[in-house]
This record gives structure tokens, sequence and C-alpha cells, in this order.
């Protein structure tokens, strides 16, 4: 098995929610007037006993509110840090686990929740055979991912300022809008796909260098950073603005 995917991901998430905050930060700047969260929350299948693996900071039940929906929601992360930031979810209750060993018995939710998660994991297969696992007969799942093209022009400034690893391939297994619908076929049925149209128009360069030092342990030299800098200020001075590309899907599928 390969750990490399796991590894980055216990680095970047385990004692801090920051970096994932400065992430989702960029986003607030997508051409689409109706934001990633907006979106999902009109096509969540989301019923009855709700269970959310890799809940991060919990910034989707911000959108979707679970307890007017009657919905009995359950999250989950392996991050202590955002375990602790979930537990600020009202009504929410939380549990620390591995998203390959959910401590939870056969058939016990309704719904299965799984926002941009499953590129971090060292064998999304186990995970997915988890979901079904803990699935009712007729229960759903809606996983979230990306395309290979997303970010393409923000992958495109780590190795233009001396540090490939900052881009996203080289932290994520290869879960994606092109691969996961079969992967997921794999345990479900009536598998769909609808991907969220927008782009990100960014008018200033200080959030995308935020962005790339999130993703990084080894914090960039102040020379990387005014290399950073200068290349998207240099972007946004020719044209107004550095354009980033998204290609973002939503998988739903049946037990």
């Amino acid at each position: 098995m390969d750990t490399r995917f796991q590894a980055h991901a216990v680095s970047q998430y385990t004692t801090t929610t920051a970096n994932l905050t400065a992430r989702i930060a960029l986003h607030g700047y997508g051409t689409n007037p109706q934001d990633w969260f907006s979106w999902l929350d009109e096509r969540l299948p989301v019923a009855g006993d709700v269970l959310e693996v890799g809940a991060g900071t919990g910034k989707l039940w911000t959108h979707v509110d679970h307890a007017a929906r009657g919905l009995n929601l359950t999250l989950t992360d392996f991050s202590p840090a955002m375990c602790a930031q979930l537990r600020t979810v009202p009504g929410a209750r939380v549990l620390r686990c591995d998203a390959a060993h959910l401590p939870f018995p056969d058939a016990g939710f309704d719904t299965v929740v799984a926002n941009h998660m499953l590129y971090h994991l060292d064998d999304p297969a186990v995970a997915l055979r988890e979901f079904a696992r803990v699935l009712r007969p007729g229960g759903r799942l809606a996983v979230a991912t990306n395309g290979t093209d997303h970010l393409d022009e923000l992958d495109a400034i780590g190795p233009a300022i001396g540090r490939p690893e900052l881009m996203l391939d080289a932290a994520n297994n290869d879960f994606s809008a092109e691969t996961g619908p079969a992967q997921v076929a794999c345990c479900f049925t009536g598998v769909t796909v609808e991907r969220y149209h927008c782009d990100l128009d960014i008018p200033t360069a200080e959030p995308i260098v935020a962005y790339l030092s999130s993703m990084t342990d080894e914090p960039l030299t102040p020379g990387q950073h005014a290399a950073a800098h200068a290349l998207v200020q240099s972007q946004i001075d020719a044209a107004g603005s550095y354009r980033i590309r998204k290609h973002s899907v939503l998988i739903t599928a049946s037990r």
C-alpha cells in the first residue's frame, strides 16, 4: 500500500484547521453566483440518519440546515483539530475515526457524505466498502471530488518557483471526476455525476499565495514567496485578475 497520501493528510490536518480554511477561502472567488456549499445543499440526497466522513471544519453544515430537515447528523474526521471544530456544529454527534475503519454497525445510516476527501486516502476502495457497509439498503451516497484538470493554473505556480511538490496531484491519489464513478459503481448502483460549473476569478495575489503556503509542511522561503507573488501579480496586471479553472463534481449512488 502506498501511504504517502494519508501521510500528507495527517501532516496537513491533524493539528490545525488553518490549512483547510485557507483553501476554502480561495473558492470564495468563484464565478458561479451560487457557492459550492449552497449548490450541494440543493442536491445532497440527505434524509434520516446522516453520516459525513472526513467532515473537516463542518463548513457544509453552515449551509445545510440539518435541524430544520430533521436530520440525525453524525460527523467524523481523523484529525483532533477538525473534530474540535466539528463539535461547534449544533446537534451533531462527532467521532474521531479513520474512514477505512468506521466504528458503526452495519446498516446504521440512510445517507453517507464524503465531500472532497476520498482523494486523500491510501486506498479509496476500502473506504467505499465501509460506506456501503454502514448504509441501509436503499441508502444514498454522495461523494464530491475533482477532475484531473482542476486548478491547473494554480498547479503551474509551484514548479515555476522551485516547489514542484505544491502541485495538487502530488498529494492526491487517483480518485477523480474521471475515475471516481467507476470506483463508486463497484459498491453501489444508480451512479450519477453532476458537474459544478464554476471558475475562480481572483483580483489580488495574497489569497493565492496563502493557498500555496497552506499546501506544504516546509514553509516557502522569502524568495519563493516573493517569486510566487510576483508571478501572480504579473498576470493580474496584464489581465485584471488571475483566472483559475475548476472542475468539481458530485457523484451520487444508491446502496
